[in-house]
């Protein structure tokens, strides 16, 4: 077993909090980090974070979810005793906390985007306004603010119909408040059922938005943008989702940059006009049968699929923290075009919904290919240039983590 690389000590490589090592993606972030010779300490939300079994954490700190007067308790007391430290956060809603405290966090420098680009990108609806203005192809969409537009709305689209909100960190809360679930997506196969949608959020007196079904697979691109110049781009194909109809890339496989050579521009013109600093995913819905690619949404955080990147060597933690945080801009090297990477726990479930829970696929075209998907999740196994999101032989803590979670909640269950 290998052991990580000595420490950066000097000031000119400060240590580096993560705040946010719940999931794949922090753990990924700190492994890149740590990998690079940066002290990295965890900040974790909860005592069964994955990432707290990292080998690559210099030192875990359980935070909390409740964390204003909290964590900027923590961060001044780390800042006291590390001396000038760098502050990486993966969520949206960690993010946005960054952005509206970062001038209270004494001598940690919070990596963040610009504030008004990030509440511009959290903002579908305006995302895809700035894109259509550009000339990208975007999801003829709907808006509603009053339950008879909703229902006005709904006798407009076509069908099927997919309702999705535009700012899930602003309704989030209030959902909540008013004892409604909060979906990520849904689908209508026809008016009635898009009607029956809009009725549950009327005790909220807020929508999500409604747009039109776009077929394909997902194709995410993704960048660093430092000072209007693009430092590093990246990008990969969905071969898998959960849940199977769309959401997060359970498996993909990086795209050679040849590929889609004028999209990627697009992408970039669209980050520039909304004046992004920073890494960025911007998703599209690629339909392979005739090459469209139609503009989903930009992710301004680091994304479910980013152990693909850092496996590929694309290094886009390590470049925040040396750009952003440290004002070093480095050499970079190619990147690796032909892995695959895959989440295997999210594999399982994925297949359990589509061998044994079909009637609960919500996409309507959505075809079903058990043998093939059982023979692909086998073989994927041989294949030497697949990859892991948790598992790595030199760091296992996060995958036998992620295990005994599971295990946990079939218990209680």
């Amino acid at each position: 077993m290998n052991s990580p690389p000595p420490a950066a000590t000097s000031n000119a490589h400060p240590p580096c909090l993560v705040l946010g090592i719940e999931s794949q993606i922090g753990v990924a972030v700190v492994r890149e980090l740590g990998q690079a010779g940066v002290r990295v300490i965890g900040l974790a939300s909860r005592p069964n974070s994955v990432g707290l079994s990292s080998r690559y954490l210099e030192r875990g700190i359980v935070v909390g979810p409740k964390r204003d007067a909290q964590l900027i308790a923590t961060l001044h007391r780390l800042g006291e005793e590390l001396g000038d430290a760098v502050l990486l956060a993966v969520s949206e809603a960690d993010l946005s906390w960054l952005i509206a405290h970062r001038d209270q966090l004494g001598r940690i420098r919070a990596i963040a985007p610009p504030e008004d680009a990030f509440r511009r990108v959290l903002d579908k609806r305006l995302t895809l306004e700035t894109a259509a203005g550009l000339g990208l192809r975007v999801p003829r969409g709907f808006s509603a603010a009053t339950l008879d537009e909703w229902h006005a709305a709904a006798a407009q689209v076509r069908y099927p119909a997919v309702v999705k909100w535009a700012d899930p960190i602003t309704a989030i809360p209030v959902l909540r408040a008013h004892g409604i679930a909060w979906e990520k997506l849904e689908y209508a196969r026809d008016e009635a059922a898009l009607r029956r949608i809009g009725e549950r959020f009327q005790a909220a007196g807020i929508w999500p938005l409604i747009q039109e079904y776009c077929p394909g697979r997902g194709l995410g691109q993704f960048f660093y943008l430092h000072k209007g110049e693009v430092l590093r781009r990246f990008q990969h194909l969905r071969i898998a989702e959960w849940p199977p109809e769309g959401g997060f890339s359970s498996v993909c496989d990086a795209v050679p940059l040849s590929r889609h050579r004028e999209l990627q521009e697009q992408s970039i013109a669209l980050l520039k006009a909304i004046g992004w600093e920073g890494c960025a995913m911007v998703e599209y819905r690629l339909d392979e049968a005739t090459g469209d690619a139609v503009l989903m949404e930009i992710n301004g955080r680091f994304w479910g699929s980013f152990p693909l990147a850092v496996h590929a060597g694309a290094g886009f933690a390590l470049l925040a923290y040396q750009v952003q945080g440290c004002g070093v801009v480095p050499a970079l090297p190619a990147v690796r075009e032909d892995l695959r990477c895959r989440m295997v726990s999210t594999e399982v479930k994925r297949l359990v919904r589509l061998l044994l829970q079909p009637g609960r696929i919500a996409d309507p075209f959505f075809r079903r290919q058990p043998l093939q998907e059982v023979r692909r999740f086998f073989t994927d196994f041989l294949r030497p240039r697949v990859r892991y999101y948790l598992w790595r032989s030199d760091d296992a803590g996060p995958f036998f983590a992620d295990l005994r979670n599971y295990a946990l909640r079939l218990l209680r269950r």
